[in-house]
């Protein structure tokens, strides 16, 4: 399991920016009128919380459109990204040079959490009944958080990336989880 966190820097979590898609304003109800005007708070947003020296883990679908596109936005923001590979991110997207690292699956730990990072929602995580928390996206808020997993997608933490500390925070309100039959007699 890899650990990420350096001193002095904020390690964050995103996902869904969807850069260059201008569909999904409709789709996702975004409060954009234009690409334009998404694409531009989206960097702006991201910006005013990441330092160059910060860690951003982007969980998929970075941006809809080529990678010569995606390269742009990358230029545009700030900090060492790691991207976790979603349904949209093409592999001419993944071999870009400005990604820190490429996977499809991580998982690390911060702030000794232990985290399962996924572009896709999953019932179940390695360590899922070890109290491992599982981070994804692909939703865009469609399903509710429970107290081990979140969506980090941009759709959900107000178009900006978000910190291990305020996901926590909102998983302490969330609704227990509940392990498969399978681990029930190991979390007893």
């Amino acid at each position: 399991m890899g650990r990420c966190q350096k001193a002095g820097m904020t390690v964050y979590f995103t996902a869904d920016t969807h850069f260059g898609h201008a569909n999904i304003i409709k789709l996702a109800k975004r409060p954009f009128r234009s690409l334009q005007e998404m694409d531009d708070a989206l960097v702006a947003n991201w910006n005013a919380l990441v330092q160059p020296e910060d860690t951003v883990y982007h969980l998929g679908d970075f941006c809809f459109t080529g990678s010569k596109v995606a390269l742009r936005y990358l230029e545009r923001l700030n900090g060492e990204i790691i991207l976790i590979k979603g349904n949209h991110d093409t592999k001419n997207t993944a071999k870009l040079p400005r990604w820190q690292q490429v996977h499809e699956i991580l998982e690390i730990s911060v702030e000794k959490q232990r985290l399962c990072l996924c572009h896709y929602p999953m019932l179940e995580w390695p360590g899922a009944f070890r109290k491992s928390v599982h981070l994804h996206g692909h939703t865009h808020g469609a399903i509710d958080p429970n107290a081990r997993r979140c969506d980090v997608g941009v759709d959900v933490w107000d178009y900006r990336p978000v910190t291990l500390a305020q996901i926590l925070a909102r998983l302490e309100k969330a609704p227990a989880y509940h392990p498969t039959d399978h681990y029930r007699d190991q979390v007893s």
